[in-house]
């Protein structure tokens, strides 16, 4: 392949003179191989890094490598997405690619930022002219790469690790507030068997036990008036249009003008708690029939039942296996705790919600930082055509 000099839309001022970039290939940087293990050598706590076609990096008690090195899946869901930089002692399975023993004048952590912002795209454009559902050798081995000089290379590369420093150290504030929250619930309400909560306001000790209620008991079932509308059907427009997992489209005319709470019918996420069962609407909404829709007298109750329902395990009410279902009748059946007073009410919904509204800013936040990095990409590394 020949060699063509590239210049990125973004530079570092000390190297606006550098002159332009070499575009290469991988092979020509550094070594490419897989692995000679597979998932029976790993154990619990080992001494060494395991690295396997998922983002968990596993354990082992050997290693093959000791070194600077990147390593990406070879087949399975993490094919184009699945990415690590490790210096030091480790091994991977037999379906991982690993690339290492870089050229003196080639920093390894900018191999690594540079090879992450393009195989992904690399393997969906060889997606769309074959079917691909593995990598082959050739499709790393080739893949073209551009080169600044290495102290160029280095100020690149320094300058998105730190960026990903930044956005590690906000995602484990926002891990931290996720488990504070789950803390807060299990010290909120009473747990299975109790009939007061471990910790309660002091305005609210000797207010009694709280009361078990059935869902049905408290909330208006508006399922009678959802209605379904294929996409093809669909009036584009402004008005939310929701399902199982929240917003799915935007249509022109609305059911629903009124605060009201949303909870899954249907779907894996019943089970598997990707994203939340419970959800509330407010406003000019369309709500599809894979959500069930309940109005409620008191907006803290509301709130109440929202955050408990996210939390609790419903998987007793579920019927089918390969759908997963929450039927009306199981729905109206699951037993609510809540305190006899609207003012203690009020005061756990709020709590409850402040904190959630921290832990949705932090997690846009860090979708920021996220963006951030991916637009200081594509202006410090130059466009390379294949």
């Amino acid at each position: 392949m020949s060699k063509v000099k590239i210049i990125p839309d973004l530079r570092f001022p000390e190297f606006e003179k550098n002159g332009e970039w070499v575009e290469t290939t991988i092979e020509q940087v550094a070594k490419v191989t897989t692995g000679n293990k597979d998932t029976q050598n790993k154990v619990e706590n080992g001494k060494y890094p395991f690295f396997v076609r998922s983002q968990t990096v596993e354990r082992i008690n050997s290693y093959s490598f000791d070194g600077e090195a990147i390593l990406t899946s070879g087949d399975g869901v993490g094919v184009g997405k699945n990415f690590h930089y490790i210096n030091g002692k480790f091994d991977f399975h037999q379906r991982v690619y690993c690339i290492y023993d870089f050229l003196n004048d080639v920093c390894g952590e900018f191999v690594f930022m540079f090879f992450s912002q393009h195989f992904n795209e690399r393997v969906m454009k060889m997606s769309a002219k074959n079917s691909v559902d593995s990598v082959r050798m050739a499709m790393i081995t080739e893949m073209p790469i551009c080169l600044p000089s290495k102290n160029e290379q280095q100020k690149i590369a320094s300058c998105l690790l730190s960026l990903d420093e930044v956005i590690a150290a906000h995602s484990q504030k926002l891990n931290l507030l996720k488990e504070h929250k789950k803390g807060m619930m299990q010290n909120l309400f009473p747990q299975e068997g109790e009939k007061v909560p471990k910790y309660r306001f002091k305005e609210f000790e000797n207010d009694g036990e709280w009361v078990e209620k059935k869902l049905g008991q408290i909330a208006e079932n508006l399922d009678s008036k959802r209605i379904p509308i294929t996409s093809t059907q669909r009036e584009k427009g402004k008005v939310p249009y929701y399902g199982a997992s929240g917003i799915v489209d935007y249509v022109r005319d609305y059911i629903f003008d009124e605060t009201l709470l949303c909870i899954s019918e249907d779907g894996a996420n019943l089970i598997d708690r990707n994203y939340p069962i419970a959800f509330t609407i407010t406003g000019k909404t369309w709500v599809n029939n894979h959500a069930h829709v309940l109005r409620f007298e008191n907006f803290d109750t509301q709130i109440l039942v929202e955050k408990y329902i996210n939390a609790i395990n419903i998987e007793d009410f579920l019927t089918g296996m390969a759908q997963p279902k929450l039927n009306r009748g199981y729905l109206d059946i699951i037993p609510i705790p809540l305190p006899k007073n609207p003012k203690e009410q009020q005061k756990i919904a709020s709590c409850l919600s402040s904190l959630d509204a921290l832990i949705t800013a932090q997690a846009e936040k860090i979708e920021q930082l996220k963006l951030h990095k991916k637009g200081l990409m594509q202006g410090l590394f130059p466009k390379i055509n294949e």
